[in-house]
């Protein structure tokens, strides 16, 4: 079905429809597509992301705006290897003070842990982890929802990888490559071009998604090292992070709250009686989140319509009445604005995702 955007299953309010992800990602993925002429702003704009927005430092995108905006890119440029380009488009300036922490470290081991630690900072849509393993020094990548649209999902991971990769030779030298790679996703038609980029073993099919460093490129000392810069990034880093806390914990105790109310959905001043603060407040915090109050609605609606549309045994009446909308006329609006397609075909495409399908073949 054409035009249809339909994401995983996810039980009850779900974190996608926060906005608390850095756009680095995207502001990249708009550069690539550029050098295939294709222009992303109308896409971007679109998700609500227009060139003044995209050009806040505060700005923030869900991580649904992200999947969407990337899963069209992919199709309009016709480039299953993509995220293997926005990878190595990137610098370590991209990760604004987490990469010149990175660079101030001791070690390539420590970057990497400096990394994942403040990893919601740096606009990251893998969720990262690291450590000495029977085999070696392991980076692995995993997918916040396993049941990512495989194409999404491919072009994450690898973005994830080539990005580290890129980042590592411009620190330590082109010389860099680990000592293998893993790929959940299948194989390509094409494998050229992971190994003319990792220069390494690439496995595909594997049970995860893994970097593998040697001994030596692990404990290899960075080169802008510097004990007294590194710890003076960390301090401001700290308070970053308890902010971005505090957010992601405003966002989601709404969402929650909303999600609990449907169909009926609490007002603004009923919220922010809730959190003992004035309407002002509330709404400036949202704003500072890169959000509004009634975006998260929309979202967690959404949510609610998708989780509903699932169920074959509900008439279209009953999914608009349980997620809050007037009447059904009002149901197919919002889904052809979410997914450009009717409740009926975006319906047929969830119950066909129910099992997880393989990444299609590259070519």
């Amino acid at each position: 079905m054409p035009g249809a955007s339909t994401p995983p299953a996810s039980p009850g309010t779900s974190r996608s429809t926060s906005a608390t992800i850095a756009p680095n990602i995207l502001r990249y993925l708009a550069r690539v597509a550029r050098d295939y002429g294709v222009d992303l702003q109308p896409l971007l704009t679109k998700a609500g992301l227009d060139p003044t927005v995209m050009a806040s430092t505060a700005l923030r995108v869900s991580y649904r705006q992200g999947s969407d905006v990337i899963r069209h890119a992919v199709e309009l440029t016709g480039d299953e290897h993509l995220g293997l380009r926005v990878g190595t488009a990137q610098h370590l300036t991209a990760w604004g003070l987490l990469g010149f922490a990175m660079m101030a470290a001791d070690t390539q081991q420590e970057a990497i842990e400096t990394g994942v630690r403040y990893q919601n900072l740096s606009g990251a849509m893998t969720v990262w982890s690291a450590r000495w393993e029977d085999v070696g020094y392991v980076l692995r990548a995993d997918l916040p929802d396993p049941a990512l649209d495989p194409i999404v999902a491919a072009f994450l991971i690898e973005e994830a990888y080539s990005s580290v990769v890129t980042l590592i030779r411009l620190n330590l030298g082109a010389s860099f490559a680990p000592q293998a790679i893993d790929f959940v996703f299948p194989a390509p038609r094409d494998r050229r071009p992971y190994e003319e980029l990792f220069r390494c073993p690439v496995r595909f099919g594997a049970t995860g998604n893994r970097m593998l460093f040697s001994t030596r490129w692990a404990h290899a000392p960075m080169p802008g090292r510097d004990p007294i810069t590194y710890a003076s990034v960390l301090e401001v880093l700290d308070v970053q992070m308890a902010s971005r806390r505090d957010q992601q914990d405003l966002l989601e105790v709404l969402e929650i709250s909303i999600a609990q109310s449907l169909p009926a959905v609490p007002s603004f001043l009923e919220q922010a009686r809730r959190h003992a603060s004035s309407e002002r407040t509330l709404r400036r915090r949202l704003a500072d989140c890169g959000t509004t109050y009634e975006a998260i609605v929309d979202g967690v609606r959404r949510e609610r319509a998708e989780q509903l549309l699932r169920r074959p045994e509900l008439t279209l009446r009953d999914i608009a009445r349980q997620a809050g909308f007037a009447d059904v006329s009002a149901l197919r609006r919002a889904v052809r604005r979410w997914y450009e397609a009717t409740p009926l075909e975006v319906r047929a495409e969830l119950l066909a995702r129910e099992t997880p399908t393989d990444r299609p073949p590259q070519g």
